[in-house]
């Protein structure tokens, strides 16, 4: 059986962070942190420095006009990077993706990269070594992302992240019903949502699953609806909608 050379990871001595929104700028202090000399974070309107590599942090849709215009001042020979989960490589200019799968709200450490997941993906086995390195040199680890599944694997980070904030959001509008303050009602609220997350992330969702709905309660459920009708009648639709997919979840139907 024939062998195959390994190939050895680029070393990645200098970076350009484009994009000064909540990652860019964390990003380049943790790429610093981690022995790399960072140039930037840039503003897109901005020249782009001739480092090993570039790295996108912009908004999707101004990924493929960045990325040519990185290439025209950087060189044809360096490798651009971008850090959307959702968008594929192919089309976009780019040779390699490097995705955090966190939350960033722009003021983080460094340290903030250690441990989490990394959705890479690259154009060319030496681009993906490239992704695959930088989320190494991060702290991270790298998970390829094929361009077909990424739509899928960006839904999935936002269902769990974003969507857990709309959910949030939503229980602190309830608790205003009850006569809680804003604040109040995070703190009382904050522990439970840690520990259902630690449960979920070590036993799984059936195991995780507590309250009426799971056992099946269906007075009590009764009552936490007209409470939402009464205090939060916007919530409606989304509470009924959670019953519901709770109910299957439960029976494990879901």
């Amino acid at each position: 059986m024939a062998s195959h050379p390994q190939l050895e990871p680029p070393a990645v001595a200098s970076a350009s962070v484009v994009g000064r929104g909540r990652l860019g700028p964390v990003i380049a202090r943790a790429l610093r942190a981690a022995g790399i000399e960072v140039h930037g974070p840039t503003g897109r309107d901005e020249p782009v420095a001739a480092t090993d590599v570039v790295l996108l942090c912009v908004p999707d849709a101004a990924i493929a006009e960045a990325a040519a215009a990185a290439r025209a001042q950087a060189g044809p020979g360096i490798l651009i990077g971008h850090t959307s989960g959702a968008t594929p490589i192919a089309g976009t200019g780019v040779d390699f993706g490097l995705h955090p799968l966190q939350t960033f709200v722009g003021d983080e450490t460094p340290d903030v990269f250690q441990g989490i997941g990394f959705g890479i993906a690259g154009a060319t086995p030496a681009a993906l070594e490239t992704a695959r390195e930088l989320a190494a040199r991060l702290g991270g680890r790298a998970v390829p992302i094929a361009d077909e599944q990424r739509a899928a694997y960006h839904a999935a980070a936002s269902i769990a992240s974003n969507f857990t904030v709309t959910l949030l959001a939503a229980a602190e509008q309830v608790a205003a019903s009850a006569g809680f303050a804003a604040d109040d009602a995070r703190a009382l609220l904050a522990p439970l949502v840690r520990r259902t997350v630690d449960n979920w992330a070590s036993h799984g969702p059936g195991r995780a699953l507590t309250g009426p709905v799971a056992r099946g309660d269906a007075q009590t459920v009764a009552r936490q609806r007209e409470a939402v009708a009464s205090g939060a009648p916007a919530l409606l639709p989304l509470f009924d909608a959670l019953a519901a997919s709770t109910a299957d979840l439960a029976k494990g139907t879901a």
